[in-house]
């Protein structure tokens, strides 16, 4: 499987939350798709189900591939920890996530167009790589000569989410990881638990 780049409202209503942020067309018809629409009976879903869902879900939101969704589980299962936690703090560390986060675009899909077209740097470096793990500390900035971009602007100035592990300033466009986020932080509605148990079997 590539990485999907159809409708977006079509995934939303399959998991039944706004996973890509507001969506207006999920608003009108926040029922699974389908020919027969909302009046299908649907059974109850499986255990096996219920946590394939949850995999799919933690991987359309933060815009992973299967390969890379797997070695960041096994990643999490070697580190020290509830494997879970750490799996959605690896999503977290991404730095194609952390532009999302910061404002810098209001998409991580976006985001991670920034970072492909090197308008980032991490440290003062240019970094073209989303999937880069940033650490505590590391420093996110715009590049100067992107800092003019009108995507960048817009973004950043309808920005309004603040988050507890990350600073920004406005005026050097230039923000701080400053911590690894705990799973309380983590905004995400994704059952941690029912991934591990997957991936497990």
């Amino acid at each position: 499987m590539a990485r999907y780049t159809g409708p977006k409202s079509k995934i939303a209503r399959k998991f039944g939350e706004a996973i890509f942020g507001d969506d207006k067309a999920f608003e009108k018809r926040n029922y699974p798709p389908g020919q027969h629409g909302n009046n299908r009976r649907r059974g109850k879903k499986s255990e096996y189900a219920n946590q394939l869902a949850e995999k799919q879900k933690a991987k359309y939101t933060y815009g992973v591939l299967e390969r890379q969704f797997r070695n960041m589980f096994k990643k999490a299962t070697a580190a020290p920890g509830i494997t879970g936690e750490t799996l959605l703090q690896l999503c977290e560390s991404r730095l194609d996530n952390v532009v999302y986060r910061m404002g810098i675009s209001p998409s991580r899909s976006g985001a991670r167009q920034l970072v492909s077209h090197r308008h980032i740097t991490v440290n003062g470096e240019k970094v073209n790589i989303p999937s880069y793990q940033l650490q505590a500390g590391d420093v996110v900035g715009v590049r100067e000569k992107s800092k003019s971009l009108e995507a960048i602007q817009n973004s950043l100035s309808n920005a309004s989410q603040v988050y507890e592990w990350i600073t920004w300033n406005g005026e050097i466009m230039e923000g701080t990881y400053v911590s690894i986020p705990q799973r309380l932080q983590i905004p995400e509605n994704i059952n941690e638990q029912f991934i591990v148990e997957l991936y497990s079997k």
